[in-house]
């Protein structure tokens, strides 16, 4: 296994730089200096610009990339005479499955160190070049199989939607059924009513949202991105896993250096946009410590005192907690 990665790591670095010189701006999955956070932002501003998004998701990306299409795109750009042979002994390496070994024809192997690089490469000719010539006057975002098309019109949008569903069908692929849909982005200026206003991309969900003036204080409907429901959801469970109320013998600096850089790295990615809305995880963290404070300490048996004693403590040390740091005392219960 640690052969695998190193070669595939080795293969990694000699393809990427022939790939990345071929590569469009708005492909943003896996790849060098570009990030989920600059698809999120980017994608921000364009809802301001365009009344409605196809949000599309290419089902099963991965496990069904054509070999011979894929090959002929790695030819093409790969410079590295081994590099080819390699990929290629590489994605159609016999699998075993109950006993039966079968031979592959599709796919790459999901977690393989190349694979993001290899799927980039299908989908920029898939879809990347195809949108770019297609529909010049539109913008796109991708991330891997994740992606969005900008449009002015539904009537536009849902050419799109049939004209991108039969171009991957012509590169072997098919487009989600359910996962795929048509959104408006309803805000203060757009009046209109219709069934799908809200979409998620990369851990973020858009929708309709109260924001502020920052000039005269006054709140307006905005089409903005926020943390997902679903997004908050994991971290709930991830917090629900470490079961911090029950974890009477360690000291509560043992469970901060616990908690702390699951809430750093949280804050830092979903915090970019719309901070305010993980709120609701720094109170189920403070919920939890409380918890832990009336097991921990006899004395302390009612939920008041438990939160009292906390908020006195974040008062006097701030920096023992992450989401004390950013959000103070103005998340205790």
């Amino acid at each position: 296994m640690a052969w695998a990665i190193l070669h595939g790591r080795l293969v990694k670095q000699a393809i990427e730089p022939d790939l990345e010189a071929v590569f469009l701006p708005d492909s943003y999955g896996y790849r060098p200096g570009k990030s989920a956070l600059d698809a999120v932002g980017v994608t921000r501003q364009r809802c301001w610009k365009y009344d409605w998004v196809l949000e599309f998701d290419i089902k099963g990306l991965f496990d069904n990339l054509p070999h011979d299409l894929l090959l002929k795109a790695v030819r093409k750009h790969v410079k590295c005479k081994w590099a080819p042979l390699y990929i290629e002994r590489w994605l159609t390496a016999p699998m075993e499955k109950n006993g039966e070994i079968l031979e592959r024809t599709r796919g790459t192997p999901q977690g393989g160190v190349v694979s993001p690089c290899l799927a980039n490469l299908f989908m920029h000719y898939a879809f990347d070049l195809w949108m770019t010539r297609t529909y010049p006057d539109l913008p796109w975002c991708r991330y891997a199989d994740d992606g969005l098309v900008h449009c002015r019109s539904e009537q536009q949008a849902e050419a799109v939607k049939a004209e991108h569903g039969a171009r991957l069908a012509e590169c072997g692929l098919q487009m989600h059924p359910t996962k795929t849909k048509i959104v408006y982005c309803k805000d203060n200026r757009r009046k209109g009513n219709y069934p799908n206003v809200v979409f998620d991309f990369l851990g973020y969900q858009f929708r309709p949202r109260q924001v502020g003036n920052k000039q005269d204080g006054s709140f307006f409907c905005g089409y903005t991105p926020a943390v997902s429901p679903t997004a908050m959801k994991s971290m709930r469970e991830t917090l629900r896993g470490l079961n911090i109320p029950r974890r009477t013998p360690a000291a509560l600096a043992d469970i901060a250096r616990e908690v702390n850089p699951l809430l750093r790295g949280w804050i830092a990615y979903y915090g970019r946009f719309s901070r305010s809305t993980l709120n609701m995880v720094a109170i189920y963290v403070n919920r939890k410590l409380r918890d832990w404070v009336m097991r921990k300490f006899k004395r302390v048996q009612c939920k008041t005192g438990a939160s009292l004693f906390l908020r006195e403590l974040a008062q006097n040390n701030p920096g023992l907690f992450e989401h004390w740091k950013v959000f103070g005392t103005t998340t205790f219960a």
